[in-house]
């Protein structure tokens, strides 16, 4: 169980994205990265292909550390912690104490 899922509301405390919120995309847990939907945009030129007949220049995000964002929970950025609640374990807002999932 990792702290940040999918879908989850993140806010940036770090980098040239600092501040912004957006929800994330996809985590990939063995690297320790994070996706997060328009945060840290960069340009890739896209051969024609099947997927993508025209090609070009497009805009898309990048993976960057889990350690640069936070949970939002109720507008609140916090850190999470871990409890177990009826024999199951779950996240909890270490500002608020509110489970999360």
């Amino acid at each position: 169980m990792h702290k940040i899922k999918r879908d989850d509301l993140v806010k940036v405390i770090a980098g040239k994205d600092r501040n912004k919120q957006g929800k994330v995309l996809h985590v990939d847990t063995k690297n320790n990265k994070v996706t997060v939907e328009g945060v840290n945009m960069i340009t890739k030129h896209v051969k024609p292909s099947a997927g993508s007949p025209q090609g070009g220049i497009v805009q898309k995000e990048a993976a960057f550390d889990i350690s640069n964002v936070m949970l939002v929970v109720n507008g609140k950025a916090t850190r999470v912690g871990f409890e177990v609640k009826d024999g199951k374990k779950v996240r909890v807002a270490k500002a608020t104490g509110k489970v999360i999932d």
